[in-house]
């Protein structure tokens, strides 16, 4: 199970690093401010999947 949920995780990271990437370029965000765009959206997915794959281990 932890291999699919992993295989999962890896899909999920690139589908919203190419949707932040669009963003960035619709939005205009300078180049020195992507990298904390990046970085937040990627905590808030880490924490996302880490809370979805404990909620699925326990029930």
């Amino acid at each position: 199970m932890i291999s699919a949920f992993i295989v999962f995780a890896i899909f999920i990271f690139y589908i919203f690093n190419n949707l932040t990437n669009s963003l960035c370029v619709q939005r205009e965000i300078p180049e020195e401010r992507q990298p904390k765009v990046f970085r937040t959206i990627n905590i808030l997915i880490t924490i996302l999947l880490f809370s979805s794959y404990i909620e699925v281990l326990y029930t």
